[in-house]
């Protein structure tokens, strides 16, 4: 039987029928936080993430096992009328569903919001999507990329204007949806403890990438004018980038003006704040190209250690660039347990990302690794009062699929 998990949402039942990152990365929050998140897959393949491959671990998805730890996998073959009521008795005790499907989908099911709640009126019923489920462009289907593309974030994403549009490295409005998605679970759910009524929830990831260019919008709906890719540079503020180094990078936040004399300081080059164009934030934002060209200057003269460590001694804030693996070394990263190792009920000892919101009193934990197709199907369908021969008929008949 299902261990109770620790944390501030313990107790809470989410039935997930999400795919990929966006929904995956909202059930996830919510099992890390104390949840008790069942994903509910496809038949016959399961989540497309499975196939994310490479890398692989002893034949499992390491994207797949990334986005689905800590939850409890049934399979269900949802094209069926077995497999639809099977999921409506799971539904029936709900407190959250969550869903990214395509508009329509679950209208098909018989499982649209206003249907559901008849049966269930406290379930909060979360839809994640592309682009929301109003507007004209609420059919569309919706990926990172084209998020990323229509929310400004590529315009505003590269070295210099005039360059090939960039993407931000990370799927960050997969991500920002998912986190979004259950930022808005928790307010309906505390709603729900007032009120004792459910809500529906609708996010997209054309919102998660235009809340990521607060600073940009601030400034084009002051002037009227779209600000252009800065590299690392700030919109707003300055010094605030990265600088080379004679042996790498470093980032360097001397964005107000007593970092910035810090800096002066620091770098021995008093003479720059007597420099007229460099007097208060305005004037270097308006000459910032020329103080980045001396700045660059300066710091190539040194190693990024004896940077760092000056810097550090100055007051002033900075930090090295480093790359995925140097971040899941950094002494910091373990002393806030941000990798941490799970078990896998069929690889054992995994490495994961952690939870990152710590709570004092009590803790979210990361306990197990993501399910194996139809791990959990079993274990689910007893705890729903199936009868061990109800269960084997169903899988007799490839309504689910348990492994």
């Amino acid at each position: 039987m299902n261990e109770k998990k620790a944390g501030p949402l313990q107790g809470l039942k989410v039935i997930e029928l999400a795919h990929i990152m966006a929904g995956p990365v909202c059930g996830l929050m919510l099992a890390d936080m104390g949840a008790d998140v069942i994903k509910v897959e496809r038949v016959p393949s399961g989540d497309d993430s499975r196939f994310f491959t490479p890398p692989e671990i002893d034949g499992e998805s390491a994207a797949f096992m990334m986005m689905n730890r800590n939850k409890r996998g049934i399979a269900i073959d949802l094209k069926s009328e077995a497999g639809v009521e099977v999921l409506k008795t799971l539904l029936k005790t709900a407190d959250v569903v969550t869903e990214n499907y395509r508009r329509g989908t679950m209208e098909k099911l018989g499982l649209k919001y206003d249907a559901l709640r008849k049966s269930n009126p406290g379930l909060i019923y979360c839809e994640i999507s592309g682009f929301g489920r109003t507007g004209p462009y609420r059919d569309r289907p919706g990926f990172d990329l084209i998020a990323q593309g229509m929310s400004g974030l590529m315009a505003i994403t590269g070295e210099a204007p005039g360059k090939a549009p960039c993407k931000v490295g990370a799927p960050v409005t997969d991500i920002t949806a998912g986190i979004l998605g259950a930022l808005g679970i928790v307010a309906a759910y505390t709603n729900r403890l007032k009120t004792g009524v459910g809500d529906r929830v609708d996010t997209s990831l054309f919102e998660a990438g235009i809340i990521h260019t607060y600073w940009q919008s601030a400034i084009a709906l002051a002037t009227g004018e779209s600000p252009q890719p800065m590299g690392s540079a700030h919109p707003l503020n300055g010094p605030y980038q990265a600088f080379p180094t004679a042996d790498g990078w470093i980032t360097v936040g001397a964005a107000n003006q007593a970092n910035w004399k810090r800096l002066l300081m620091v770098l021995e080059v008093p003479e720059l704040a007597a420099d007229a164009r460099f007097h208060d934030n305005s004037m270097r934002m308006k000459h910032r190209k020329k103080l980045e060209i001396i700045l660059s200057d300066l710091f190539r003269q040194q190693t990024s250690s004896f940077w760092l460590e000056k810097l550090e001694r100055g007051g002033v804030p900075a930090g090295p660039v480093l790359d995925i693996c140097q971040m899941h070394s950094d002494p910091q990263v373990k002393a806030r347990e941000m990798v941490i190792d799970i078990n896998h009920s069929k690889i054992g000892s995994l490495p994961t990302i952690g939870l990152p919101i710590k709570f004092t009193n009590n803790p979210g934990e990361i306990t197990s690794g993501a399910p194996l197709y139809g791990e959990h199907t079993r274990e689910v369908l007893r705890e729903y009062n199936y009868s061990e021969k109800e269960i084997a008929d169903l899988i007799d008949v490839g309504v689910v699929i348990a492994c």
